[in-house]
């Protein structure tokens, strides 16, 4: 049985990554910060970080409550994992039509590609919010941005998800074949549970980019992180502050991912020995 300390030492290597990202983190962040001091002085600008925590949390009727950043941030999230979800629900179904017998299929799924990836993700957010009305199609601003992002992170998560499919050697798809298992057998026991654990990290990957694609549903006034500094700068003229805040979010969910991506690599690997 292993003892407290080796399993300390068991897991360090695998954290060791993320602990190295967060410090870098905390240097630049000290860096910018003194800059930003400093050179602000010379132009005027008051800062008004006393302002920021009511807007991380609020007191109502003798409670506490998500300011307008954590508002921001929940929606975020929600956002993030609701278009995950749908994304790969998407991914998985475009790269089984384009590895799949049918003309047709393969057709559609490769128009579907070229379409979303050649065109830019705020022209296509626009479309269905202003486009899809005017055709007598309306949503809601957060179900609007759910399937921009989805449709549009799913045209990446198909091909992700396809090259894994392609990755699993043939004498293994031979062998299920041999052993009386039809196509959706195939994929759902052996093809499929290979391919997740190859694509895992390009997937997370795709998620980081997700999280960053949000920021543009500000634009359709979802009240997510970047929505949240637009309100702040405007209610009190704190760009700086506002901005800045939503930022150091961003790169809270951005690390957790990458961590997350690195533990996912580090037990795949482990998985495989």
């Amino acid at each position: 049985m292993n003892s407290a300390p080796g399993r300390l030492r068991n897991i360090f290597p695998a954290v060791r990554p993320l602990i190295i990202d967060l410090l870098k983190f905390a240097l630049l962040a000290v860096v910018l910060t003194t800059v930003m001091i400093r050179s602000t002085e010379d132009l005027g600008y008051h800062w008004q970080w006393y302002r920021v925590p009511r807007y991380l949390l609020s007191a109502a009727e003798g409670a506490w409550m998500p300011g307008l950043l954590l508002k921001g941030l929940f929606v975020t999230l929600q956002i993030t994992a609701v278009g995950l979800v749908v994304a790969s629900a998407f991914g998985l179904v475009t790269a089984l039509m384009r590895l799949s017998n049918s003309i047709l299929a393969r057709m559609l799924a490769r128009l579907y590609l070229e379409l979303i990836r050649n065109t830019p993700l705020l022209v296509q957010l626009f479309f269905f919010y202003f486009g899809l009305p005017s055709l007598g199609i309306r949503m809601s601003e957060a179900s609007t941005g759910i399937l921009a992002l989805a449709l549009n992170s799913g045209a990446y998560m198909a091909e992700i998800i396809r090259a894994g499919i392609q990755s699993i050697p043939n004498g293994q798809i031979e062998a299920a074949v041999s052993s009386g298992l039809n196509y959706f057998q195939r994929m759902r026991c052996v093809i499929l549970p290979q391919a997740i654990g190859v694509t895992l990290a390009p997937m997370l990957g795709q998620a980081i980019v997700l999280v960053k694609d949000s920021a543009l549903l500000s634009l359709i006034s979802l009240p997510e992180l970047t929505r949240a500094g637009q309100i702040m700068t405007s209610e009190r003229f704190m760009p700086a502050e506002g901005f800045l805040t939503s930022a150091v979010f961003y790169l809270v969910i951005y690390y957790f991912l990458k961590g997350l991506t690195h533990w996912s690599q580090k037990r795949l690997i482990y998985m495989q020995t």
